[in-house]
Order: structure tokens, then sequence, then C-alpha cells
């Protein structure tokens, strides 16, 4: 590492090259949160759309839906 004293306008130059390198890891980083955000959204839109249709199976044929249910109890 150097040990020399640097001059106002290199510390200027560090600090901005630091504060440019956080904000870019920042932003990084909310992106990341976005992506996840939207992948649960996701994977939580798929699973309400399969219970829907699976309710919907069910009242359409509730006999058949009581059958099933008194397999999946027995097992």
């Amino acid at each position: 590492m150097d040990d020399e004293p640097k001059t106002a306008a290199e510390m200027k130059e560090i600090r901005l090259n630091r504060k440019l390198a956080q904000d870019a890891e920042g932003i990084k980083a909310m992106a990341d949160i976005a992506a996840a955000d939207i992948a649960i959204r996701k994977r939580t839109a798929n699973l309400r759309a399969i219970r829907l249709a699976k309710e919907a199976a069910d009242r359409a044929n509730p006999l058949e839906a009581k059958v099933k249910s008194k397999k999946k109890k027995s097992t």
C-alpha cells in the first residue's frame, strides 16, 4: 500500500470512487430484492390458480371430491 500522503484532490477522488462503488452495490442489492419479490409473487399467483381450479373441480364433482378426501384420510 502507498504510504505517501495524498493531496486533497486525490482524497476527493478516492471518496468519490468509494461512494460510486457503494451506490452500485446498493442498486444491485435492490435489484436482487425486487427479483426475489417478483418470483415470490409469481409462485403465489400460480399456487392460487391451482387452488382455485381444484376448488372449482371439487364443486363440479362433489362426490368425487369426497371420495378423494376419504382416500387421503385413510392412507
